[in-house]
């Protein structure tokens, strides 16, 4: 199984390259630039009109790699389901955005409309395949029976986290390389559990975002918009799912779970007492407004990221 791994992401890696230069110019020409938040780092708006959408490169590369590797099997469905279903919505998000030339695309109902609709496709198909409702506790090594609430359970931290994954996406690079630490430290798990098709997914996954981070570090050429935020985030849950380690996602996703966090409680603080704890929020933009570079805060971000993958492996007693 190793050595499929490692070859699904070189593929995938390969096919990013490839891709991105035949599909950068195509997504310029059809004017699919990015929209800048006007309230956002003034620094940004020089990116205005950078293309998006980006992230049709990740899933084209990561679904060609885990196809062409993987057993057909309901494991895979169910992989590339969450995948391509959030991203499909996150596409709808970006082609809506740029349309109609704002920074918002679908309402904040539609959206949830649409990943609500995937997640419960995905739980179906969970249930369909006996999956188990167990939920193992890290480092205590105890196991709780959700019974029937378990799947509710799953389609909310689908929403939770695939949101949490799209908050991270606002620096070059940022998501990409702290995703490709996350389903990095999943390959780990699910080659450690013997879960080959969870192993390839995760794998080419890496490939795919190593590959677009190419084109997308600082300063970006291009950006993966919602279509490949909401994809990552959709993949990601769905193989912490398949794995087991449902709530070790809090852990090796921890850098996705502070960037929300720090959303939440900007808005509550405001709301009730009408001041701001962070100068902006996700708190990626907090590092910026004091004065950090760009590329600062996305290398902090990565190795904490970094660090956190190791510590839940170590609590999945896989090192």
């Amino acid at each position: 199984m190793e050595n499929a791994v490692l070859l699904t992401m070189g593929v995938a890696f390969v096919l990013a390259l490839i891709m991105g230069p035949l599909c950068i110019p195509i997504l310029r020409r059809m004017k699919f630039g990015q929209q800048i938040r006007e309230d956002g780092p003034q620094g940004h708006l020089k990116k205005q009109g950078t293309p998006t959408m980006g992230g049709v490169i990740i899933l084209l590369a990561l679904s060609l790699a885990t196809l062409r590797f993987a057993d057909r099997n309901i494991d895979l469905l169910i992989l590339l389901l969450a995948s391509l279903g959030y991203g499909l919505v996150g596409f709808l998000d970006d082609y809506i955005k740029i349309i109609f030339k704002r920074s918002l695309g679908l309402t904040a109902k539609q959206k949830l409309f649409g990943q609500l609709l995937i997640s419960a496709i995905v739980c179906y198909l969970l249930i369909m395949q006996g999956h188990s409702t167990d939920i193992y506790i890290p480092f205590v090594s105890y196991h709780m029976n959700a019974g029937w609430l378990y799947f509710p359970l799953m389609a909310i931290l689908m929403l939770g986290a695939s949101n949490a994954v799209n908050f991270t996406d606002g620096l070059d690079g940022l998501l990409a390389g702290t995703s490709a630490i996350a389903f990095g430290a999943y390959t780990v798990i699910a080659m450690n559990n013997t879960q080959p098709e969870a192993a390839i997914f995760s794998a080419a996954m890496v490939g795919a975002v190593l590959g677009f981070l190419v084109f997308n570090a600082h300063p970006a050429k291009v950006f993966m918009g919602d279509t490949g935020s909401l994809g990552i985030g959709g993949g990601l849950v769905a193989v912490a799912i398949l794995t087991k380690a449902e709530l070790l996602l809090a852990i090796i996703g921890g850098v996705f779970l502070i960037e929300i966090l720090s959303v939440v409680i900007q808005v509550v603080s405001f709301k009730t007492r009408k001041k701001r704890v962070f100068k902006m929020s996700p708190i990626h933009h907090h590092f910026e407004l004091v004065g950090w570079s760009e590329w600062r805060v996305v290398i902090t971000f990565w190795v904490v990221g970094l660090v956190l993958a190791v510590l839940g492996l170590y609590m999945n007693e896989v090192l």
